[in-house]
């Protein structure tokens, strides 16, 4: 029964997720945090940043570490498929229609239509992300005192560093992991 839920979550996933891997975040937590309970928010949280550092589309290694965690390989085998099925399906019959009605006036219409969507889905998973590593609480449980200042510390210089001097991206996501983990683990700050 467990592996009939996740298979039915990951194709709504994959059936969902427009804009790409960053906008199926918040339907992945939706399914299996919110709806089905399978994990927490902090454990979700934890796989997300493991499926963003690993190469590959976020929303396949997304569902991949998902499947694993909690049903192992077989997790894993319909996890993925879940996503991907839909996805394959749905790029071969638009891929038909828009090469023989691509200079049609009304489609280009319909694809600018569905840019704001695809803007707020991302905004959304950036912000659940941002909110539970900053505050450790989801948008209604936000607490002022409950402000983790280490975090909110490594991001701001290494939004700066990025910015500024237009770092390596994966220097800064390597230098914030040993940074933090010099201060949590070493120093003992909590």
């Amino acid at each position: 029964m467990l592996l009939i839920k996740l298979f039915i979550a990951f194709i709504q996933v994959g059936l969902f997720s427009v804009g790409g891997g960053y906008a199926a975040i918040p339907l992945i937590q939706e399914q299996i945090v919110n709806i089905y309970g399978l994990m927490t928010l902090g454990e979700f949280s934890d796989l997300i940043t493991v499926a963003e550092m690993t190469p590959g589309p976020i929303s396949i290694n997304s569902a991949t570490f998902v499947g694993m965690r909690i049903a192992g390989i077989p997790g894993v085998l319909l996890c993925t498929l879940g996503c991907i099925i839909p996805s394959f399906i749905i790029c071969l019959t638009l891929a038909h229609f828009y090469y023989k009605y691509r200079n049609v006036n009304g489609v280009q219409i319909v694809l600018g239509a569905m840019r704001p969507a695809v803007v707020a889905l991302i905004a959304s998973a950036g912000a659940s992300i941002l909110l539970l590593s900053i505050f450790q609480a989801e948008l209604g449980d936000i607490v002022l005192s409950n402000i983790r200042w280490v975090e909110v510390l490594i991001f701001a210089v290494s939004l700066y560093i990025l910015r500024k001097y237009k770092a390596n991206a994966i220097a800064i996501i390597l230098g914030s992991g040993l940074i933090g983990t010099l201060i949590y683990v070493l120093l003992g700050a909590v």
